[in-house]
């Protein structure tokens, strides 16, 4: 159907966007393929893929080509995207699938090169003989290599917004729109809005961690309920060691910081232990040191 709607119409170049949405739906995929097959075998002794983990991913990844490119000419991601593949070799500006030799030289690039990569790099890693150790250096060089060819096949893509892997510019492939797109529903000050809302809420998960949150309402508090001409006496500390200034409950193992306030002794170890630069809440005095209440109050007394 592909290919005869093809023959009909001439097909339409992808967005750049798009074509970097598939890419990344295909490595999400055989994360995940990868992820269910290993939980197989969680029952069994740790290590048991260790030894075959090369050749495992690249079983699965030669289901995946089966059912994608050999078959419909695209990958998942294109799939889902309306992406296919198009010989870019033939001269006309229609459709045309990929022949057989391209489909398995995109097998032996993608899945049989990073195979390659990963089992040289196991077998040399042990090995210490000169004549390994320049195979070595060779491999090395040539994955580098390629790299350096891929990071320039990248930028030439942004400029020109074709062929997004290097494999797809050596194979001469190119992803087209399988069928007409339809009109946009959704309007740009709708996307607008989205966009700006998930930036604001990226900025904030980030943002907020930072803050001091237990500072900051503490200095609040301070700003709100001001308290001033507190003197050390005893009758201050008795007026004001009916509850802890941090918690409001009655304090356990009452202690002081320097200021005529009491706290718990949890309450305050805690808090300065958060925060260095921790203040009391009630006069914003600092802390000079954590000591026990010295004067002798008695429940009783407190409580008239």
């Amino acid at each position: 159907m592909a290919s005869s709607f093809g023959n009909e119409k001439s097909v339409n170049p992808v967005l750049r966007i798009s074509q970097l949405d598939a890419l990344e739906l295909n490595k999400a995929l055989e994360q995940l393929v990868w992820s269910q097959f290993t939980s197989c075998f969680h029952g069994f002794k740790p290590g048991v893929l260790a030894h075959f983990e090369p050749e495992v991913k690249a079983f699965l990844c030669l289901i995946l080509w089966k059912f994608t490119i050999y078959s419909k000419n695209a990958t998942v991601g294109q799939a889902i995207l309306n992406i296919q593949y198009k010989n870019n070799l033939s001269q006309t500006e229609k459709y045309q699938p990929l022949s057989k030799h391209q489909k398995l030289w995109y097998l032996l690039f993608t899945v049989g090169g990073r195979w390659l990569e990963e089992r040289c790099y196991d077998l040399f890693s042990n090995c210490q003989q000169q004549s390994f150790c320049k195979i070595k250096n060779c491999i090395s060089f040539g994955s580098g290599l390629l790299k350096l060819c891929g990071l320039l096949n990248f930028l030439i893509f942004l400029r020109k917004g074709t062929f997004a892997t290097l494999t797809e510019r050596i194979l001469g492939i190119r992803s087209v729109f399988c069928k007409p797109q339809s009109v946009r529903q959704i309007g740009f000050e709708y996307m607008n809005r989205e966009l700006l809302w998930h930036g604001f809420a990226e900025f904030l998960i980030y943002l907020l961690p930072l803050i001091n949150v237990q500072k900051l309402k503490l200095k609040i508090s301070s700003w709100c309920l001001p308290i001033a001409g507190l003197s050390n006496s005893e009758n201050t500390l008795a007026a004001h060691g009916r509850e802890c200034s941090l918690c409001g409950e009655w304090p356990t193992m009452p202690h002081t910081i320097g200021c005529p306030h009491v706290f718990c002794y949890y309450c305050i170890k805690s808090n300065f232990l958060f925060d260095m630069y921790f203040t009391c809440p009630k006069c914003g005095s600092e802390v000079h040191s954590i000591q026990p209440l010295k004067y002798k109050i008695e429940m009783t007394e407190l409580r008239v």
